[in-house]
């Protein structure tokens, strides 16, 4: 598989190379009460999903989580623990991203805004469906953290 491909310039007709490269996402486990918060998506693919999304240019990973926290959930986050990173370059149906996700801790009630529908919490041992990406994953592995400290497979 090619990591470039060439295009042409739309005013000169020069060749370039554009690169295919994954694209820095972050997702967010927000907890409320022992509860986790999930977003019912707008936007294909649809379902519940961790809030997250993608990482705006000169944007740290920490900046993006708590923007698309407010974005997507209304809420003030205080991010608490950084969990792993997932690059599975197949957990996007949309595309190669790269996901840090981060564990936040908030207070207050979650609405849906920007390409959430809604905004909801769940007790993480039950979750509605369907959960998009690699989302149930990894909440696995945040339950797994909270319990041991740990997350034991390898990424």
């Amino acid at each position: 598989m090619s990591t470039y491909q060439f295009i042409k310039c739309p005013k000169c007709g020069f060749e370039i190379k554009q690169y295919k490269n994954p694209t820095p996402t972050v997702d967010i486990i927000i907890e409320i009460d022992n509860k986790i918060v999930l977003i019912e998506r707008k936007n294909q693919p649809y379902g519940w999903a961790i809030p997250g999304g993608f990482v705006d240019y000169g944007e740290s990973l920490i900046e993006t989580a708590i923007r698309e926290a407010k974005e997507e959930t209304g809420l003030d986050v205080e991010i608490i623990h950084q969990l792993a990173t997932y690059s599975d370059p197949n957990r996007d149906p949309r595309g190669h991203t790269i996901s840090t996700v981060y564990i936040a801790k908030a207070k207050g009630t979650p609405k849906g805004g920007d390409d959430a529908k809604r905004a909801q919490l769940f007790d993480p041992q039950n979750l509605p469906s369907p959960i998009c990406f690699d989302h149930k994953q990894i909440i696995e592995d945040y339950l797994e953290f909270k319990q041991t400290g740990n997350i034991s497979r390898l990424f």
